[in-house]
């Protein structure tokens, strides 16, 4: 017997445990009872209550004294007799059996709808008759009054066979293509038939015409409801004269009462499955809907969930033993569930015994063993993606955190982490790998960005390592390799390092003399160090000393004759990349001069200085393109001074600007000229061209004559 408690409500599995083989002796069963606690604790409530693969639906007569079971495989059903607590009868059938319904109030007149469209009628000593329906069934209703069975089908009308004349009645035709459940009010006996389409149509049965119309695929969509399709109606049961509850193929029951279009409540399971089967628990106003993975029972009223039951096994049907709190269950599963819930109602009158082992347990409480469930943390419960159950009967608080069933649990990491186990076998080889690979020859990995840099340090290191390996109590420093504030620079190709670049050449030098320095300077320690163990007293140090201030002061001298190099290299590129600019320049202003030269000769110079397109001009060959004019002038601005250069330079509108400091740079621009000044140069150049025109040319006046004082000048002849 297993307990469980949802919402304080406690369940008792009667059929949990181990089952064993009919082809077992009692001597063997008696002996593995002895050892098999768990074959000790379970309660064989009836005996043999269980089906050889699958059973597929369940009922109970109305006197309570049988509960009829059909199954499969080999098709059959059974009746066990509760009085007795074991099988009172077997019998085989010849196809699956899709529905059947007790006649009587025993077992004696039995109805059985099979899958191949036949209508098997059975009495007391066994099969008693068989008929054949136009079309496949998928349930039928019995109409007490008229002994009329209403059978629905892959069809739209509903056939019905008379019992009291044995035959076929006219049909009654549906608006539906198909029709999936029916049932039949048991006060004024009005007729309802679900439909694939997602309606209910309501028939009267005296006259034979349809009496109203319930779209419930409309009524069943609500906010959070995600809609994948049509849903079609899979579960019909009336309750009372005015109550009736509608289960969706989408996993939402609707209450209706029939006096209204609009349903009551709308209660909703959340796992997107038909619901298979509903029933009334009228003791306490409470509605048990079920679907192929929970049981639901909540309140009709309300809405609100007394308790749920979740077996390990897919549902197929659930009977409620009438007027007590014990239900049954047909599962996809050899064995057949029972659960009694005290809450529900009391234990039926063939098996009191139940109340006062629950009265039993509840009075003797044992200390909880948590062998079943997790011990999990807020922080647990966010990775999981579970914080939203806290507060709710699935987590019960225990110190810092929660207790959750081990088996929700598993669910919920291998939904959240599927491939848990394959990363987990993986680094356990890793593992196993690495601790191999502790004898051979260490290889260390460079990263992707300063390896050269990344080397330097690793060879560092190592020697600082090593010396403090050889000091008694030294320690070595940790590196940068190891430091989580520097990994960003060996990672993100932004920092790497240009060694092309000015600052560089011109740092490395000092940068590398110092790192030689720290080497030596780390050899010689170790040297002392390791002379230290074997000889106490060196007399010799003083000229050490010395020796190693000389090698210094050697090393200053070569650093800075490096630096001297570096800077005149850089000088000399320079030089030649501004040799380089200005051949360019010389180019580009011949190329301009002939251009213009060009447009002068020809009448259309309007029309050339309106096209944008660029002039080429033919060189011939062996002749040497260069710019005499410019060259001459370049020459005469080297020769004078710094003052005029920089003037002549403003005038133009380029000046430069050069530092020789270390990490210089030069920059070059041009000043932007005012609207006023550029407007001012434009009227100026248009005066001087105007003049240009007007012009005399004074050529032909003789220069012959004297310069002197006023000659020339004045003179008349008489």
């Amino acid at each position: 017997m297993q307990i469980s408690s949802v919402n304080d409500v406690k369940i008792y599995n009667l059929s949990h445990g181990k089952s064993l083989p009919e082809w077992l002796s009692d001597r063997k069963k008696r002996q593995l009872q002895k050892k098999d606690a768990d074959i000790q604790h379970r309660i064989e409530l009836i005996q043999d209550f269980e089906m050889p693969t699958v059973c597929t639906s369940i009922q109970v007569s109305r006197d309570g004294q049988f509960i009829l079971a059909a199954g499969t495989y080999k098709p059959r059903i059974r009746c066990y007799d509760t009085y007795q607590l074991s099988l009172k009868f077997e019998r085989c059938l010849d196809s699956d059996v899709v529905a059947f319904d007790i006649l009587s109030d025993d077992y004696s007149k039995l109805v059985f709808l099979h899958c191949d469209r036949y209508v098997v009628f059975h009495s007391q000593h066994g099969h008693y008759y068989k008929t054949r329906i136009p079309k496949f069934g998928r349930d039928f209703s019995y109409h007490y009054p008229s002994c009329d069975l209403y059978f629905v089908g892959t069809s739209s009308e509903v056939f019905r066979l008379n019992l009291e004349q044995g035959r076929f009645l006219n049909s009654l035709q549906t608006d539906a293509v198909e029709n999936n459940v029916c049932d039949i009010n048991p006060i004024h006996h009005l007729f309802a038939t679900g439909t694939s389409e997602g309606r209910v149509e309501c028939w009267d049965p005296r006259v034979r015409n349809r009496v109203g119309m319930l779209d419930c695929a409309l009524s069943s969509l609500t906010e959070g409801t995600e809609v994948q399709g049509l849903p079609s109606i899979s579960a019909l049961k009336f309750n009372g004269s005015l109550t009736m509850a509608v289960g969706t193929s989408t996993g939402q029951v609707l209450l209706y009462d029939l006096r209204s279009s609009h349903p009551l409540l709308v209660k909703d399971h959340f796992y997107n499955l038909p619901i298979k089967s509903l029933n009334f628990h009228d003791q306490l106003d409470l509605v048990v809907s079920a679907d192929s993975k929970i049981i639901k029972i909540w309140n009709k009223d309300s809405g609100k969930v007394f308790s749920s039951i979740q077996p390990q096994t897919n549902i197929n049907d659930v009977c409620i033993y009438p007027h007590s709190g014990m239900l049954f269950t047909a599962n996809e599963d050899p064995k057949m569930n029972t659960f009694y819930i005290p809450a529900l109602g009391p234990a039926p009158r063939w098996c009191s015994f139940l109340d006062n082992l629950t009265e039993e347990l509840e009075e003797s409480p044992e200390s909880t063993v948590y062998d079943d469930y997790k011990f999990v943390t807020r922080k647990d419960l966010e990775n999981l993606g579970l914080s939203h159950l806290v507060g709710s009967s699935l987590l019960r608080a225990y110190m810092h955190g929660f207790f959750m069933d081990i088996r929700l649990y598993h669910k919920v990491k291998s939904m959240a982490n599927p491939f848990a186990y394959e990363e987990y076998r993986k680094d356990k080889i890793r593992q196993k790998i690495e601790e191999s690979r502790t004898q051979r020859v260490q290889v260390k990995k460079l990263p992707k960005v300063n390896k050269e840099l990344a080397l330097k340090l690793m060879e560092e290191g190592d020697d600082e390592a090593v010396l403090a390996s050889r000091k008694k109590k030294g320690k070595a420093l940790p590196s940068i390799l190891g430091d989580d504030r520097f990994k960003v620079m060996f990672e993100n190709p932004d920092y790497q390092v240009d060694e092309q670049s000015e600052e560089f050449r011109l740092l490395n030098p000092i940068v590398s003399k110092v790192g030689q320095k720290r080497k030596k300077k780390l050899r010689l320690l170790a040297q002392q160090a390791a002379a230290s163990q074997q000889v106490a007293e060196d007399e010799d140090e003083p000229e050490g000393r010395a020796s190693s201030d000389e090698e210094s002061s050697d090393d200053d001298k070569s650093w800075v004759e490096e630096v001297r190099e570096q800077r005149r290299l850089l000088r000399q590129e320079d030089r030649d990349r501004r040799r380089q600019e200005r051949k360019e320049a010389d180019r580009n202003t011949v190329l301009l001069e002939r251009e213009q030269n060009g447009g002068q000769n020809t009448s259309n110079m309007a029309e050339r200085k309106k096209t944008s397109q660029p002039q080429f001009y033919q060189i011939k060959p062996g002749e040497e393109f260069r710019s005499f004019n410019d060259m001459a002038r370049k020459q005469k601005l080297q020769k004078v001074s710094l003052e005029e250069r920089l003037k002549l330079e403003e005038h133009s509108g380029t000046s430069n600007m050069a530092d020789t400091a270390v990490g210089s740079k030069q920059l070059t621009f041009t000043l932007k000229k005012s609207e006023q000044q550029r407007k001012q140069q434009q009227a100026e150049r248009e005066h001087y061209e105007e003049r240009k025109k007007l012009r005399r040319s004074a050529g032909h006046l003789s220069s012959g004559r004297g310069r002197g004082r006023g000659g020339g000048r004045g003179r008349g002849r008489h």
